[in-house]
């Protein structure tokens, strides 16, 4: 079920990882959409953001392994 057209989350930016663009709102479906982010900048770094944020897990992983 989509929820493209439900206003929660309207003023919002979404990094859509299929198209690799930033959209206001909603504007395609969840399995797409990384977000919400408060500005389109943020939202234009989302995967670099994610990358960084799963770089930090592992090592905090290996490190709690020792």
């Amino acid at each position: 079920m989509s929820d493209a057209n439900t206003d929660a989350g309207a003023e919002k930016f979404w990094y859509n990882t299929k198209t690799n663009q930033v959209e206001k709102g909603r504007a395609s479906a969840w399995e797409n959409r990384m977000g919400p982010y408060d500005t389109a900048e943020e939202a234009q770094n989302a995967l670099s953001r994610a990358a960084e944020n799963t770089a930090d897990w592992e090592s905090e992983d290996r490190d709690w392994k020792s």
